[in-house]
């Protein structure tokens, strides 16, 4: 398939603010840079970084009717967590108005904000360049921008642990996606001896 970047970039900036917009950018930039370092297609890193938060400005009612014309079925637990509506709306977004039909881009998206157990290299990319982009200024961004520059599975980890502590200090529910990405991080890539 042959991705029309120069169509995503204006697409973007049409539908989200001026902040997301260089978010995204910046995403896409960060995720070109770690697919080059991993090994990852460069291309589909560049379209799904810009992509990514494609829905992240739209009515939640609109989300939520994209999702389910995509043939998903929200838990109530997703219901009650407006944080994941757009990384679901956004992946049904790209299939259902971009026509964009290539599962690792699609997944990249739909799970960019909790992770999950199994994530493709691309899925990974995303993920992680979401937490480094240029403009995050959180706590430790520096760390993880450093962690990610020597071992992805070893920023993802610190990434996951540092959303985990934060949803626990603010009693907020936890998506089973991120425990379980957690726990597969662990068991893949640091096991005890």
């Amino acid at each position: 398939m042959v991705y029309n970047k120069d169509y995503y970039e204006s697409l973007i900036k049409s539908r989200l603010s001026e902040y997301r917009f260089n978010h995204s950018m910046n995403v896409a930039k960060s995720a070109v840079e770690l697919a080059e370092k991993y090994g990852a297609d460069k291309e589909k890193a560049y379209i799904a970084g810009v992509l990514h938060d494609v829905m992240k400005e739209e009515k939640l009612h609109v989300q939520r009717e994209f999702i389910e014309k995509n043939g998903e079925k929200m838990t109530l637990l997703e219901i009650n967590s407006k944080s994941v509506y757009h990384q679901m709306s956004g992946s049904a977004y790209a299939k259902i108005e971009l026509n964009i039909d290539d599962e690792d881009i699609l997944n990249a998206i739909r799970f960019h904000t909790t992770g999950r157990r199994g994530m493709s290299l691309l899925e990974k990319v995303i993920y992680t360049a979401d937490f480094i982009s240029a403009e995050r200024n959180y706590p430790d961004v520096d760390v993880m921008r450093e962690k990610a520059k020597v071992n992805l599975e070893d920023a993802m980890l610190y990434s996951l642990k540092y959303t985990i502590n934060d949803l626990t200090a603010k009693t907020a529910v936890i998506h089973p996606d991120t425990i379980e990405c957690y726990n597969w991080i662990i068991e893949n890539n640091f096991k005890e001896d």
